[in-house]
């Protein structure tokens, strides 16, 4: 695997740092899997994803969101996006993208896309999806009710008090504060992450990782998640563009399931004829650093290949084994 990285040109003075991993000379490339990362962390996560992505054939693209990782200026730039910051990431993805297709032309681009990651592409979904041949949502859900509201409200009043790059746990607290709770006796913070302790551990010692975002952050999510689920714009996705579900069955973020299944249903109300989606009984958020991770990374090369090809099930797919569960 070639490693390699630059600045992309975003507009006004601004740009976000983005990795490139590329097949080896001797291996023939069937096409572009766009990575966006999730909240407090980063790109370079993900270079063992890119790996065995680029073994089969990808070109891998994956940037930094702003306020995250290396496209952050200093430290206190981290869990700062700006204001509109959540138009102008899923905007960067956008531009990630158009720039990946010029440098490829010819080969087909897929959008994966994790936790915070995925609430941004399902914006890309209805602003720009004519760029991708699929896209992937994992650690996703559906709408999130109204704790955006009560969220948005807190944020705004936190901001007229200490400013928009204030830190504090309260918000923290309302948005994650129940994550752990499933997997208590808790060993730290994170074990909602994944049940791999190794990982979790990575991922505190990680710098760039874990962090507390500031009000900024907050208020700017909030919105952003009160309008990707409007039925105006959810309208706008074409009815023919493959998307593919995966998350834990514990994973948190997804309402232990019950939300990304909630999304299908959406999205099988809306026309889409495409929707796929695989739950992994007993894993948590993070199904890259889980324990079965190269069983994940398996079924996506699976998905990418298939769907590159135009073949498509009949189908939409649920793991069976989480289905008595989740209907309990």
């Amino acid at each position: 695997m070639k490693q390699s990285h630059f600045h992309l040109d975003t507009g006004a003075g601004s740009s976000v740092f983005v990795h490139l991993w590329e097949p080896e000379a001797d291996t023939l490339p069937q096409g572009i899997v766009q990575i966006a990362h999730g909240m407090a962390e980063h790109a370079g996560r993900y270079s063992r994803f890119a790996e065995q992505l680029t073994a089969g054939g990808y070109i891998v693209y994956a940037n930094d969101h702003r306020g995250h990782g290396r496209t952050a200026l200093t430290e206190d730039d981290l869990g700062y996006p700006g204001r509109d910051g959540f138009n102008a990431m899923t905007s960067d993805i956008i531009t990630l993208a158009m720039q990946a297709r010029t440098n490829h032309p010819g080969l087909p681009l897929f959008l994966f896309a994790h936790s915070m990651g995925s609430f941004l592409a399902q914006k890309v979904l209805y602003r720009a999806p004519e760029l991708y041949r699929g896209v992937i949502l994992c650690g996703t859900n559906g709408p999130h009710g109204s704790i955006l509201k009560a969220g948005s409200a807190l944020a705004n009043l936190i901001i007229l008090r200490k400013g928009e790059r204030f830190r504090g746990k309260l918000l923290t607290h309302l948005a994650l504060g129940s994550f752990n709770i499933p997997f208590r006796p808790n060993r730290t913070e994170f074990d909602w992450l994944s049940s791999d302790d190794k990982e979790v551990d990575k991922f505190i010692e990680d710098p760039l990782c874990g962090y507390v975002c500031t009000t900024n952050f907050f208020k700017e999510f909030f919105s952003h998640l009160g309008q990707i689920h409007l039925n105006k714009h959810l309208k706008l996705i074409p009815k023919d563009l493959p998307i593919y579900l995966i998350a834990g069955d514990k994973d948190p973020v997804g309402g232990q399931g019950k939300g990304v299944l909630a999304l299908q249903s959406i999205y099988g109300k809306l026309g889409l004829r495409h929707v796929e989606c695989k739950l992994y009984a007993n894993k948590r958020h993070e199904l890259l650093n889980e324990v079965n991770r190269d069983e994940v990374a398996s079924d996506i090369m699976v998905w990418l290949e298939r769907t590159r090809r135009g073949v498509q099930p009949h189908d939409q797919l649920i793991d069976e084994q989480v289905m008595p569960q989740l209907q309990e």
